[in-house]
């Protein structure tokens, strides 16, 4: 039985010819493209796009926090907003950008 194994295992593989390598390491490959196509470059879009939503933050727009604050800006520094988060009586709470998720602005005079 042992000898059987060692037989088995180092049993000569036959020559692949000119594709042999290649052919080898085409599921990797396709595996790669796959991941990159479905996981990575989704991603990298949605991350540009957050990006470029923060940048244009302006006085005046509803947005949600990632917390889940809902608020109006009221004034856009650099690294941070200010947001009206009070109903009647202005209640004024300062975030970074970062923490800014969506604008529900838009949402609203859509649903309008």
């Amino acid at each position: 039985m042992n000898n059987l194994l060692n037989i088995l295992l180092f049993m000569p593989q036959g020559e692949g010819g000119e594709g042999g390598g290649f052919m080898q390491f085409l599921p990797l490959l396709l595996i790669i493209v796959v991941f990159y196509l479905f996981f990575i470059r989704p991603q990298m879009k949605k991350s540009k796009d957050q990006k470029k939503f923060r940048e244009t933050l302006q006085k005046g727009s509803k947005v949600v926090t990632i917390g889940g604050i809902h608020g109006k800006i009221t004034d856009v520094k650099d690294t941070t907003v200010t947001l009206d988060v009070g109903i009647g009586n202005p209640i004024l709470m300062t975030f970074e950008k970062s923490a800014i998720a969506m604008d529900t602005s838009s949402q609203l005079n859509q649903n309008k």
